[in-house]
């Protein structure tokens, strides 16, 4: 039943019991999150202090989280087909690099078109750093609330570095590609059944694949997936290097785990390897430091505060990342957006403006600390948060906000995995991104360096 139809009913009992009418409103939050499971935090914040205190504020509102233990790429199969048929949750989470594919296929509206004008008098705009609102934003236009953003890095197991004789293994940092394959390669030589390093690969990792691994990569050698007129780039130096990266690691020197890259739980497999030390140097982002790591959770690292470092992504050579950087990273983010068919649109904003103030935001932050959307909200008793933070945040860069991106984006899923189960060379899988991408985006709309 529709929540108008409910309210209707709802209506009409009270109207016989009672001098008038009691109305109801049931909404439902849906993100990727179970209590004790995947970003457990989030679910605990959800129910025990959002729903509670909105309900509590606003009577004759009941709110119900669905909790969904899938993968990403999963919730966001449902939501589009939900969004395409009027039915789903009132109020998701959502990445934002999806916002332009949906609403160029008519999935999405923008808060206001949803909920009416007062979205724009929202007194939290205000406190949003313009890195974040960028986050969920399309046209000109917001079509949800950001939570938070994150930035990418170099985990280490410094126990296992030093083990291996990689000098400064306590506060080591590499400042090129050969560093990093330098210390891999003295872990190898160590235990030959080891897999030194991680940088996600595959189709089955989705845009974690993307994110915590080509983009790192590719960033390094000075270029990105679009040029300076946006146009995208399906052949060029940048990307050749990028597939010969992952071609040494994988293929030549099996200084990663090839097999788990190609495997439907080969992320989860990726943080086994790191927690049980298979794995000295992971390319994560810190969702593996704040949501993965600790302890109490399945991939908790031991004595994680004595054995766990972390390192800047360094740059091909010195000066050659892109903007001639020596270390790059990228950061994305997450947030909430509406149901553009929702039933209760007015109630639906309340919830999503409601659990986005900073109150919210910081019983959130006392469950788990993380870099907030707003500026006005800390991160609380986090050093390596603040730090990693403070230190890559001036670094980093975005995905570009195309419709055609969640679409290019699988390509480069495609091409990495091509190298790393050895079916393609690194050049005959660019020829095959470079034939794929023109198809989806246009020969117009592409250019090769």
């Amino acid at each position: 039943m529709s929540n108008r139809l409910r309210a209707l009913a709802f209506g009409l009992v009270g109207a016989t019991a009672m001098a008038g009418p009691v109305f109801a409103v049931d909404l439902e939050i849906t993100c990727r999150c179970v209590i004790g499971g995947v970003n457990s935090g989030t679910a605990q914040w959800i129910e025990e202090s959002v729903i509670p205190a909105f309900v509590a504020a606003n009577p004759g509102v009941n709110v119900k989280l669905n909790q969904f233990g899938g993968e990403d790429a999963q919730l966001t199969q449902q939501l589009a087909l939900d969004f395409s048929t009027g039915a789903g949750p009132d109020v998701s989470a959502f990445d934002g690099f999806l916002i332009p594919s949906f609403v160029e296929g008519g999935l999405l509206k923008s808060l206001d078109e949803v909920a009416g004008p007062e979205v724009n008098d929202w007194t939290g705009w205000a406190n949003l750093s313009d890195g974040s609102k960028a986050l969920m934003l399309y046209q000109d236009k917001f079509y949800g609330i950001p939570l938070g953003t994150d930035v990418r890095m170099i985990y280490t197991r410094k126990d296992i570095l030093a083990e291996a004789g990689v000098e400064n293994a306590d506060t080591w940092q590499p400042t090129s590609w050969n560093d990093i394959l330098d210390a891999a390669r003295k872990v190898k030589a160590l235990k030959p059944d080891s897999f030194p390093i991680q940088l996600n690969a595959g189709v089955a990792m989705g845009e974690a694949t993307t994110m915590q691994g080509y983009w790192l990569a590719l960033l390094g050698t000075g270029e990105a997936v679009k040029d300076a007129d946006g146009k995208w780039i399906v052949s060029s130096p940048g990307i050749l290097d990028t597939l010969n990266l992952y071609k040494t690691i994988y293929v030549d020197e099996k200084l990663g785990d090839a097999r788990a890259q190609l495997l439907a739980d080969g992320r989860n497999r990726s943080f086994a390897n790191f927690r049980d030390g298979v794995t000295a140097l992971l390319l994560e982002g810190d969702y593996f430091y704040r949501s993965v790591t600790p302890e109490g959770s399945e991939f908790a690292v031991a004595d994680r505060d004595n054995v766990m470092g972390w390192a800047k992504i360094p740059a091909q050579e010195p000066g050659k990342g892109i903007r001639g950087q020596d270390f790059v990273t990228i950061s994305g983010g997450t947030g909430f957006v509406l149901n553009p068919a929702t039933d209760a649109p007015k109630e639906a904003w309340a919830l999503l403006s409601f659990m986005n103030e900073p109150a919210q935001l910081e019983a959130f932050q006392a469950i788990q600390p993380r870099i907030t959307a707003r500026t006005d909200v800390a991160i609380p008793n986090s050093p390596f948060l603040t730090e990693t933070s403070q230190t890559l945040l001036p670094l980093t860069t975005a995905r570009p906000n195309d419709p055609d991106y969640n679409a290019v984006s699988a390509e480069i899923q495609r091409m990495t995995e091509s190298v790393v189960s050895g079916e393609l060379s690194p050049e005959e899988a660019m020829a095959q991104y470079k034939a794929s991408v023109t198809k989806i985006v246009g020969e117009e709309n592409t250019v090769s360096l």
